[in-house]
């Protein structure tokens, strides 16, 4: 039987994700580490975003913060001034996107809701802003929330770990208790891939990537184009696609529900051979 936990309400919406589905990513930061400064204008948004659906995208992601190592922190007025163009001009022309906003503020998650979000996708999971999770608790959206230590500053000093799978399993146990208190029904859970954790560590947590569904929640897995791809294959980002979709096909094999990626179809198709043999 398909555990209740596996469909997601948004904005009125039932999206079963029994069978994994694809996230666009769509980052209107100058300084993401692979396509920043990218989608500056509203022509280029729209372009990306009518591609990605196109291409069998079930989400779009907007990030106007970059949360990549050590980088540059900004202010919240700046976060609302990139995203909220963006959100209102995708949400205009694409009424029927599904639209995510990738924000670990809860002032920017409260914002993007009223201006036509349907999910929060929060990389710290609460951890950075005490107010986030009664917010989606207030606005009953769904909630991803993502594993990391620290912050985007600092989580390359915090890899240390005993037994990284379990410290990340007793996290996640504790934050879906807490967003359950609150009345949060839809989860997502993110093992956060790249944040607070080593190269090593990285290829630990997909070698084990099937403990994660002792949670019973949608998983997503957000590897595209990262250094834990390129920097083994001696490469770069703008070089990894292939080794985005080597990945990714064998988290869906581990039971990943949500890729989130730069490139939409290559992840569409990738879904499709597997569910040849799922």
């Amino acid at each position: 039987m398909q555990s209740q936990a596996m469909t997601i309400n948004c904005r009125g919406q039932l999206i079963d994700l029994k069978q994994p589905s694809v996230m666009g990513i769509l980052n209107v930061t100058p300084d993401s580490f692979f396509d920043g400064g990218k989608y500056a204008t509203e022509k280029a948004i729209l372009s990306q975003v009518e591609r990605m659906l196109l291409e069998g995208a079930t989400f779009i992601d907007i990030g106007a913060y970059s949360s990549k190592p050590n980088g540059a922190e900004i202010s919240q007025e700046q976060e609302l001034s990139r995203l909220l163009p963006a959100l209102q001009s995708v949400v205009a022309h694409f009424p029927e996107a599904i639209i995510s906003v990738d924000s670990f503020r809860a002032e920017v998650a409260k914002a993007a809701i009223e201006n036509g979000a349907a999910i929060i996708n929060d990389i710290s999971a609460g951890s950075l802003d005490s107010a986030m999770m009664s917010t989606i608790a207030h606005y009953k959206v769904p909630y991803i929330m993502m594993h990391m230590k620290g912050t985007p500053q600092t989580m390359q000093s915090l890899k240390q770990y005993d037994n990284i799978v379990k410290e990340m399993l007793f996290y996640f146990s504790e934050k879906v208790a807490a967003a359950r208190q609150l009345g949060i029904n839809d989860l997502i859970v993110d093992p956060g891939f790249g944040f607070a954790k080593s190269l090593d560590q990285n290829y630990e947590v997909l070698q084990k990537l099937e403990l994660f569904e002792s949670l019973d929640l949608p998983l997503l897995v957000g590897v595209s184009r990262k250094s834990m791809i390129y920097k083994p294959l001696e490469s770069s980002a703008i070089y990894s696609l292939n080794g985005t979709t080597v990945v990714n096909t064998i988290a869906l094999m581990k039971g990943a529900k949500i890729l989130r990626v730069h490139d939409v179809k290559p992840a569409t198709e990738a879904i499709l051979l597997y569910s040849k043999i799922a």
